[in-house]
């Protein structure tokens, strides 16, 4: 399948918002208002997969924070990246259903991880649901137990890949 990456524009929010609200239950979601600051203010940490068409297949998204673990406030307020260093966090990676089964999650990960590495980021991190730590393992991500997050009210674990 033919993907490209690029970053978002304030006129990919409408589409972003279908992917997310497809791949989060409403209580996950980010709010359209939350992913239009994210356009806005964190572009170069958000990264979107189109198809051949045009039409977006997928996408990667979160700030860069100075602690190795993401905290529940990074859900409703988005500040600039530092230009070097910290850990990078992903908010959301969502591939819309269409398009599962093809290595987009992955792909958006290798894309994101190469920004990390060329601004010199401690790592990625990010919190899951249990059932998605294994994909993120297998990814060389690792589990570093509980997150103290009480998001949308269910049970995360921190996940954690090095870069340096």
């Amino acid at each position: 399948m033919y993907i490209t990456y690029h970053t978002p524009e304030e006129q990919d929010l409408s589409e972003l918002m279908v992917i997310e609200r497809l791949g989060f239950t409403p209580e996950e979601a980010a709010t359209e208002s939350a992913m239009k600051e994210r356009i806005q203010v964190i572009a170069d940490s958000f990264i979107i997969a189109k198809d051949k068409e045009g039409k977006i297949t997928g996408y990667v998204v979160g700030p860069v924070i100075p602690t190795r673990y993401l905290t529940d406030d990074l859900f409703e307020k988005t500040n600039l990246n530092p230009k070097e260093g910290g850990f990078q966090s992903v908010l959301s990676l969502v591939v819309h259903p269409d398009y599962r089964g093809e290595g987009i999650a992955r792909k958006l990960l290798k894309e994101l991880e190469a920004v990390c590495v060329k601004k010199k980021r401690e790592g990625i991190t990010l919190t899951c649901l249990e059932e998605l730590v294994s994909f993120y393992e297998e990814n060389g991500y690792r589990n570093e137990g509980k997150s103290n997050s009480t998001h949308a009210g269910e049970v995360w674990f921190n996940l954690v890949k090095e870069l340096l």
